[in-house]
């Protein structure tokens, strides 16, 4: 039973392995006209009409920002969900950002979800039990079947999230920056969009979007 139970134990450590969240960038495009010196200032704006995900990342990308020091705002105050549905609201939008100096506007949006189903190889080990167990023994081995066993395969459905993030300049509403991202079977939604600021904004400043935060 305890060789059962061991063999049970690693099974469900690499069933939880394979479903471990991660989260990379997949392709980023930085326009030539980008400022030398960096965004300054930059409003987070999540495309989307939920609520729960909108603050999520908003709050996230905003608080990666804060802690890099660049000055960084959610849109959830500046732009209601629905204030900005046409021309008009869109434009009075963008009156407000630019009044607030917002130089820089970050919008994010999902571009796609899929499932995989994949198969987990299943592996055979050897683990002889030579002190204090039954392979020192002849009539303990044979009694046992053996050292060798057989952790058998598995199916598993891996989830993918692909977000497009692109940064604004607030002036001449021109594109300067583009990435897009991969995540794979994220715990929840705040461990997705913890995990998932962190990346974008390591991305943006190995892009030169914005600046390098200095170390004290």
């Amino acid at each position: 039973m305890k060789k059962i139970s061991i063999m049970a134990c690693i099974g469900a450590l690499a069933l939880m392995a394979s479903c471990s969240p991660s989260t990379k960038i997949i392709g980023s495009w930085s326009s030539p006209e980008k400022p030398a010196g960096g965004f300054k200032k930059i409003l987070v704006s999540g495309l989307t009409s939920n609520i729960v995900n909108r603050q999520a990342f908003e709050e996230e990308l905003t608080a990666t920002l804060n802690e890099d020091g660049l000055d960084a705002e959610s849109s959830l105050t500046l732009i209601p969900i629905g204030s900005a549905k046409d021309e008009a609201g869109m434009a009075k939008a963008l009156d407000a950002i630019r009044e607030r100096g917002f130089d820089g506007i970050l919008t994010v949006a999902l571009l796609d979800q899929t499932s995989e189903t994949r198969y987990v190889q299943g592996t055979t080990t050897y683990s002889p039990m030579l002190y204090g167990g039954y392979y020192g023994r002849y009539t303990g081995y044979y009694g046992y079947y053996g050292a060798m066993t057989y952790d058998p395969g598995y199916y598993t459905t891996d989830k993918n999230y692909y977000i497009e993030v692109n940064l604004y300049d607030s002036k001449t509403e021109a594109l300067v920056w583009s990435s897009q991202s991969e995540t794979t079977n994220p715990a929840n939604l705040e461990a997705f969009s913890h995990t998932f600021a962190g990346v974008v904004v390591d991305q943006m400043i190995k892009d030169g979007i914005i600046a390098k935060p200095v170390k004290k």
